[in-house]
């Protein structure tokens, strides 16, 4: 898959929804509950990061789920990617960009939502072929302020910014004109999927549906 292919298809998926949950999973047994409640409360992109020996399998049991989208996030190597695409993720997403991790993604056919955070790193991005991208990590680097900066020199690339995102200052990222989505853990907080919180999540995830840009 072409790079630019590539971001057309993660630009696409970030409209879906005002919000990418990003989901640390313990345990995949809770996986299909979990996503289940995300895609009933209107948010249908997921992102299950692979920092638990858990996160493939629950990949793999999201990827079943009707009307969802899951990615796999904090992708490293291309074996990540390999396995990723295997698990039927849909997309991917890395903190960063590096050559390596994008031919990888590129080989795969596995869209990727690459980060950057600097002038020269979304520069570079674009060498790659890629203009929608990963503010990683949006609260220290400058927030929406940095955010808004670049959209001046830089108008034709479009964010997804992680990171320090809470319900408090989603909006003054999702009213920039360069911001497609933003991705936050709060939809879907650790101790409520630990203790099955479904209905008290697809609320959270209803309220952050309605999230709207400007």
């Amino acid at each position: 898959m072409i790079p630019q292919t590539q971001s057309e298809h993660t630009r696409k998926l970030c409209a879906l929804a005002p919000v990418i949950p990003v989901l640390v999973i313990d345990d995949a047994a809770r996986a299909e509950k979990l996503g289940e409640a995300l895609i009933a409360g209107g948010l249908p992109v997921l992102e299950v990061t692979l920092r638990t020996p858990a996160a493939l399998d629950a990949i793999k049991l999201m990827a079943k789920l009707s009307g969802g989208h899951v990615g796999a996030g904090t992708v490293l190597t291309p074996e990540q990617v390999y396995r990723a695409k295997d698990a039927g993720a849909s997309f991917a997403v890395a903190p960063g960009a590096t050559e390596t991790l994008i031919r990888a993604c590129e080989d795969a056919s596995l869209p990727l939502l690459p980060g950057a955070v600097t002038a020269s790193e979304v520069m570079q991005a674009n060498e790659y072929g890629y203009d929608m991208l990963k503010f990683f990590p949006a609260s220290t680097s400058g927030g929406a302020p940095a955010l808004k900066a670049l959209a001046g020199p830089l108008p034709h690339v479009t964010f997804c910014p992680t990171g320090g995102v809470t319900p408090e200052n989603a909006n003054d990222y999702l009213s920039l004109p360069n911001v497609i989505c933003v991705g936050s853990s709060w939809v879907a907080p650790g101790k409520a999927v630990a203790e099955g919180d479904w209905s008290g999540i697809e609320a959270r995830a209803r309220e952050a549906a309605q999230i709207r840009k400007g």
